[in-house]
């Protein structure tokens, strides 16, 4: 059973390193390609910081901490392992660090895509998107639970 969710991880991991790969393949930075007009583009972006580029340039101090929150996330999955919804909760927040923690090693930035276009919000990519999946189910479950 760990297996599915160590290749559950390992595939939200590869699709966000493919879209980025693709992103950076085919877009020069800064170059908007409208996906649905007037709701979302990808433009591609390297973002040295964490969201609106807080810290920027910091990318070591980023890979650290989310070293540490793989380490403490696996923690909590094998400590709640009998919960499967806290198992894919924290499955997506541990594919979500591992994606930007493999754009800041390699790249030194992370690569953003994702621009919603109806709204003034930080551009973001897929393993963005996993962590605000992890986080929102996660709070789902909590107050749940309570």
């Amino acid at each position: 059973m760990p297996i599915l969710f160590i290749i559950f991880i390992f595939l939200l991991v590869l699709i966000d390193q493919l879209v980025k790969n693709w992103v950076v393949y085919h877009l020069a930075i800064g170059q908007i390609l409208p996906l649905i007009g007037g709701v979302i583009s990808i433009t591609r972006l390297n973002n040295t910081g964490a969201a609106w580029s807080i810290l920027s340039g910091h990318q070591f101090i980023f890979v650290i901490i989310g070293l540490i929150a793989v380490i403490v996330l696996i923690g909590f999955i094998i400590r709640l392992w009998r919960n499967i919804w806290y198992r894919i909760s924290l499955s997506f927040l541990i594919a979500g660090t591992l994606g930007n923690i493999i754009d800041r090693i390699f790249s030194n930035h992370v690569i953003d895509m994702f621009q919603l276009d109806f709204i003034n919000f930080p551009i973001f990519n897929c393993a963005d998107v996993y962590l605000t999946i992890g986080v929102l189910l996660l709070a789902y479950i909590i107050i749940k639970e309570k």
